[in-house]
């Protein structure tokens, strides 16, 4: 395989630049031209004068408004960034050392930049605040689920760690608040086969095909009619816990999107997801060791349910 060149800009704020490859086939007379047609929503002003500001660069230098096109080169640039709303929620250490480094990410704030959320997200914090520009995720959480995110210190590490979780090595436990429904048996392992189409922000789950995902149900403790789950995903399909929660019947506290979608303003940050990523344990690719990790997070709806409900 190829490997990609190493980009000629510098981190800004923790955050690498973006890199487009020019198509091998193509009719542009410039890379300007190739630019405005590759990105519509940037107006062709905005590019033309990131241009006269040497803030498209390639391999050889900055693009000028008459650079030739080239096909198969690079080029890089910063993003203008999105107006976010910072998220009020600190970031937890619970283990670092040389190759690793696992916190404890709050709920509502994204793993990796993307879309509407670029610099409140865990990885361009983290490699600011702690000095790590190389540092990256060895897998993601999703924004509004709280817990145990793990990234890897050293670059060269990253497949190694990956394909841990990817050939799912590494054992997973969550904590869900949710209904207690008595006539629920539990424990209980759900199956289905989960779709979640590009664009689209909910997941379906498709009856009479084949399951693709699995999870453990169990009821660990009972407060009245709110339970206190723990939950083993032996699969990693997208949105898994709260589909077979949903699927259940006792969908998780504060779940806008199942099994009802209800928008909630992105600055909106009362009565959080109840779900929290509580352990990850693995052999170490590494050094051969068992490694546990667990979250020091509560989910608000259990031990202050009374605040959750308030928002």
């Amino acid at each position: 395989m190829r490997r990609r060149p190493t980009p000629p800009l510098p981190q800004r704020n923790g955050l690498d630049p973006a890199r487009l490859r020019l198509p091998a086939e193509g009719e542009w007379a410039t890379v300007r031209d190739h630019l405005v047609e590759r990105l519509p929503r940037v107006a062709p002003e905005r590019i033309d004068m990131m241009l006269r500001e040497d803030r498209i660069v390639g391999l050889d230098g900055p693009i000028r408004g008459d650079t030739p096109y080239r096909p198969d080169s690079y080029v890089w640039f910063h993003r203008d960034l999105p107006v976010e709303v910072p998220v009020p929620f600190d970031i937890g250490i619970v283990h670092r050392d040389d190759d690793l480094l696992v916190v404890d990410k709050p709920h509502f704030l994204a793993t990796i930049p993307r879309g509407q959320h670029v610099m409140e997200t865990a990885l361009v914090k983290l490699r600011h605040d702690l000095g790590l520009p190389e540092l990256v995720p060895a897998h993601r959480l999703d924004r509004v689920t709280a817990g145990l995110v793990m990234f890897v210190v050293r670059p060269e590490l990253r497949g190694k760690y990956q394909t841990m979780f990817r050939d799912r090595l590494v054992h997973k436990e969550y904590e869900a608040i949710a209904r207690h429904d008595p006539g629920l048996e539990l424990p209980c392992v759900v199956r289905s086969h989960i779709v979640k189409e590009r664009g689209v922000i909910t997941a379906t789950e498709v009856p009479d095909v084949a399951p693709n995902s699995e999870t453990l149900v169990e009821l660990a403790e009972r407060r009245g009619e709110v339970g206190r789950y723990r939950l083993q995903p032996r699969t990693g399909r997208t949105h898994q816990l709260r589909l077979h929660m949903s699927g259940l019947g006792v969908p998780i506290l504060g779940d806008d999107f199942y099994p009802v979608l209800t928008e909630k303003p992105l600055d909106d940050f009362t009565r959080p997801l109840q779900l929290l990523a509580k352990v990850l344990a693995f052999t170490d690719p590494v050094t051969g060791e068992p490694r546990r990790f667990e979250s020091r997070l509560e989910l608000s709806a259990w031990n202050r349910p009374g605040e959750w409900a308030a928002g």
